[in-house]
């Protein structure tokens, strides 16, 4: 069986350099108050990963070192030591170091980890109860955590709350588009009217400083094409004659005149050869004026000039405005799908709220079942602890489907015969509260796997008979699981199987606690001490040998 083998301190407040080995069944520390108990407590949690402080360091030292050794590691310790990256070996260190200046550093097995690393692990060895876990009782969600607990109901809870939580973000998602319905509508009239409004541009990137470009060259070649439609028009019109016709009538006027006139000839012939030239030349100016030149300045005026008016409309420059055209589209193509996305919202969410309600039923029914089992189990182990008229109930209540479930838990209780169940946290008292958590400790050890369980001031508020029951039932835990136990009852001490004392010594003005496994005549001597205070009278002496003979 796994478990807690050795335990190492070294700086931690009172203690120097300490260490403690345990057996594998019923370990009890004892000694006087103030020895350093709750100090190893304190050691034990910074190794399970809970939060330390820089003052627990001793005084004068640059760090406390807190060192656990753990051995036989079953198969699930192992998966999730290889979860976290580390190798699963024979045998499991866990180390906590706590400096001066209040920062902590971690190791599993050598290799720096983080406490929340050593709390996931720790989880998975070591349940300690003390006074604080009594004040945790008193929590309804605590109280059902136990019931689940007992009723197994972890993998279902997981299940349930996966279901659950896409419920809801499915019921957030809904409630944010129809609440945004109006809004909505707005805001695709507002992106319609965007896009119709820089649709007519018909932008690509780019096109803003190339138009302006273009229409500055226009205007620069503006003199040119004015003087070649004005040449042309000189060399070739279909209104007034120009050159190209005047050159063709006055060929004509010759070659009228040619038979009478041989020079006129000459002339027709010389005029004749030019007439295909100039027609040329016309020809060439024409294309030298281009297309429209005026219409192609004025729809490049027109063009840039929108441009300009859409930058200082939307406070952008040509290349943005394309941009945000696009987002414009893409979110319009989005806001009009929302009511496509509402109706299949509501149809999941109609769905999941079948499934969530069926699994809260479930759990609920589990939890029904679970609720008079152990009460009935808890009933009987505190029985045995001298509280035999005690009645527990847990009790459900139907509330409204949440997280957890649709129930909420409280555990009833009724101290004497006759008495109606009442809450717990109005009535208990805290020798009654020990006890009760014993009991429910005691129960839950046969429905989890952790190995070593460790009870802090489990013996608060008792004595006698029932310390008696509480050490006997601590001894029967034993016999299933590791158990530690810090206790001031020579009724608890007497029943483990090992037994530690913790002892504080003065010397040179500085406070040292030492920690002792005792043999059998240091376990009669410290039972004595127990039972009157010296450890040296014959009675108690006598009474100590006895209780171990029991």
């Amino acid at each position: 069986m796994e478990m807690l083998r050795e335990l190492s301190i070294e700086n931690l407040a009172v203690i120097e350099k300490a260490s403690a080995r345990f057996g594998e069944s019923f370990n009890v520390f004892t000694g006087e108050t103030g020895a350093g108990k709750s100090i190893l407590i304190g050691g034990i949690n910074a190794i399970l990963g809970q939060r330390t402080t820089k003052d627990i360091v001793r005084t004068g030292a640059q760090k406390a070192v807190i060192t656990a050794l753990f051995d036989e590691l079953s198969e699930e310790v192992r998966a999730k030591l290889s979860e976290l990256g580390f190798s699963a070996e024979d045998d499991l260190l866990l180390t906590r170091e706590i400096f001066a200046d209040g920062k902590s550093a971690a190791r599993i097995n050598g290799r720096t980890a983080t406490a929340s690393m050593l709390k996931e692990i720790g989880s998975m060895l070591v349940d300690v109860h003390g006074q604080h876990e009594n004040r945790i009782l008193m929590s309804n969600d605590n109280q059902r955590d136990i019931l689940d607990n007992y009723a197994g109901l972890s993998g279902e809870l997981e299940e349930y709350r996966v279901k659950y939580r896409e419920f809801a973000r499915t019921s957030k998602r809904l409630k944010t588009l129809q609440d945004e319905a109006n809004t909505r509508a707005l805001k695709i009239e507002h992106l319609t009217a965007v896009i119709e409004d820089l649709n007519l541009l018909e932008l690509e990137k780019g096109d803003g400083e190339r138009l302006e470009q273009e229409l500055s060259r226009v205007q620069r070649n503006a003199d040119i094409v004015k003087a070649s439609i004005g040449a042309y028009n000189c060399l070739s019109s279909d209104g007034e004659p120009a050159a190209c016709d005047m050159l063709q009538g006055a060929a004509k006027l010759l070659a009228g005149i040619a038979d009478v006139e041989p020079r006129a000839k000459e002339l027709y012939e010389r005029l004749t050869a030019v007439i295909p030239e100039v027609n040329d030349i016309a020809d060439e100016v024409f294309s030298l004026g281009g297309d429209d030149v005026e219409l192609q300045m004025q729809e490049l005026t027109d063009k840039v000039s929108a441009i300009k008016h859409a930058k200082r409309k939307y406070n952008m420059d040509a290349d943005e405005l394309v941009d945000y055209l696009d987002e414009c589209r893409d979110e319009l193509a989005e806001l009009s799908t929302a009511d496509d996305e509402i109706e299949l919202l509501t149809e999941k969410k109609r769905s999941l709220a079948e499934e969530v309600k069926s699994l809260a039923e479930g759990l609920s029914e589990r939890r029904k079942k679970a609720a008079d089992e152990i009460s009935e189990e808890i009933c009987r182990q505190l029985s045995f602890l001298d509280m035999p008229n005690v009645r527990i109930i847990f009790a459900l209540n139907a509330e409204k489907i949440a997280i957890n479930g649709k129930d909420s838990v409280e555990l009833l209780i009724s101290a004497n015969a006759g008495e109606e169940p009442r809450p717990l946290n109005k009535i208990a008292s805290g020798g009654e509260l020990s006890r009760i958590m014993l009991a429910i400790k005691s129960v839950l050890a046969d429905h989890d796997n952790i190995p070593t369980l460790i009870f802090d001031e489990v013996d608060a508020g008792i004595s006698g008979r029932a310390a008696q029951k509480v050490g006997v039932k601590l001894s029967e835990t034993a016999a299933k699981r590791q158990v530690l136990c810090i206790t001031h009852l020579a009724q608890i001490a007497a029943k483990a199987d090992t037994h530690l004392l913790i002892e504080k010594q003065t010397e040179d003005g500085r406070t040292f606690t030492h920690i002792t496994q005792l043999d059998h005549d240091g376990r009669i001597h410290e039972l004595a001490r127990i039972i009157d205070g010296s450890g040296e009278s014959e009675s108690a002496l006598a009474a100590a040998e006895e209780m171990l003979k029991k």
